[in-house]
């Protein structure tokens, strides 16, 4: 596959130096023809100097190739210029043009005007020709290697992903199969139920993590499966809402952006909080974005405390996905709590 891709970016490049080429050689025949007056003998003139053209073009390639371009780009040119014209007149020679070294070999001192402006115009049009190929696969490279860069990047968010949801997972299981543990021998029913929200949480898990996005419909899924679950571990200390306006059932959404504010609450939130207390989680579209908000009314931020992992990668992922107009909020919740909103631009937007 790897060398398909490079066929298909060196023969278009081909292709245009060779039209670049032959441009430019021709351009030096009209010139040469005006300045002559051998206007009947334009033919000619055109089949020389592409012959030369040519010859110049690929003695200065089949340099630079040998020398696996060690050789600058002006040595090459240097040692093109002459050893092309020979070339590309012999060549021409052998295709029905005049003889243009044999003519100048006769009295040189006669024609020094000819070949002063033939190696100049030859040499300028080399220069002109290789820095516009090598700026053209210059361009080429480079947008090669954008292309890696942005694999590379796309690469490093999935991989971001994956940790964010390895960070997230152990220890939302790992209390709840404990509080299962528990509650399987003194109250079957309880954990029977959590069983039940656990398995719907891991079934929309493991399907959102095969998809770059998915629904707000299956999010409101995920986060009311969680929050049942917090539910039944926390009792009577949690109570909870989940309102997400309609007319977004079917908005897509990049994975992990919404959930770890919902984990966020219960953590920092409510557990720590001897009343307990509530979550709601509303989304809305607001002119042109969509805003999230998860609201709970457990202990508040705590000036002293730093951000956890969990909303840090919430912030880079905005950042990756949206740039500046990605943004995640905290602000205190009166008369207590937290307040953290959740701001992405809307589908088209």
């Amino acid at each position: 596959m790897m060398q398909s891709r490079l066929r298909k970016q060196i023969v278009p490049l081909t292709w245009q130096s060779a039209l670049k080429v032959s441009g430019v050689s021709s351009i030096i025949a009209v010139l040469l023809a005006l300045m002559d007056g051998r206007y009947h003998a334009f033919g000619t003139e055109l089949l020389l100097s592409n012959a030369i053209g040519f010859s110049i073009w690929l003695t200065i390639e089949a340099i630079r190739w040998a020398s696996r371009s060690r050789v600058g780009l002006l040595p090459a040119i240097f040692v093109a210029v002459p050893v092309g014209i020979i070339l590309g007149a012999k060549a021409a020679s052998w295709l029905g043009a005049y003889d243009m070294l044999a003519t100048w070999t006769e009295d040189p001192m006669k024609q020094w005007k000819s070949i002063s402006i033939s190696l100049l115009f030859a040499g300028s049009a080399s220069v002109f020709v290789s820095v516009s190929v090598n700026a053209a696969n210059y361009r080429a490279e480079l947008e090669t290697e954008r292309r890696r860069s942005a694999e590379a990047s796309r690469a490093q968010a999935v991989a971001e992903l994956a940790l964010l949801q390895a960070q997230i997972e152990p220890h939302f299981l790992f209390n709840t199969l404990a509080h299962v543990q528990s509650a399987i021998d003194e109250e079957p029913a309880v954990g029977k139920a959590m069983l039940e929200h656990l398995i719907r949480y891991l079934r929309g898990t493991l399907q959102r993590s095969r998809r770059p996005t998915y629904e707000l419909a299956e999010e409101q899924s995920l986060i009311e499966s969680l929050l049942a679950i917090a539910a039944i571990r926390l009792g009577s200390r949690l109570r909870y809402r989940v309102n997400f306006d309609a007319t977004l059932r079917d908005v897509t959404l990049p994975p992990l952006l919404l959930q770890p504010l919902v984990e966020n609450a219960i953590k920092h939130g409510i557990e720590p909080s001897l009343d307990g207390g509530e979550i709601q989680v509303h989304g809305e579209l607001v002119d042109a974005s969509l805003v999230f908000r998860v609201t709970d009314t457990g202990v508040g931020l705590r000036d002293t405390a730093p951000e956890g992992v969990g909303l840090s990668n919430v912030r880079a992922r905005l950042a990756s996905l949206y740039g500046e107009r990605g943004l995640l909020t905290l602000q205190r919740n009166r008369p207590r709590g937290t307040i953290a909103e959740l701001r992405l631009p809307a589908l088209g937007s």
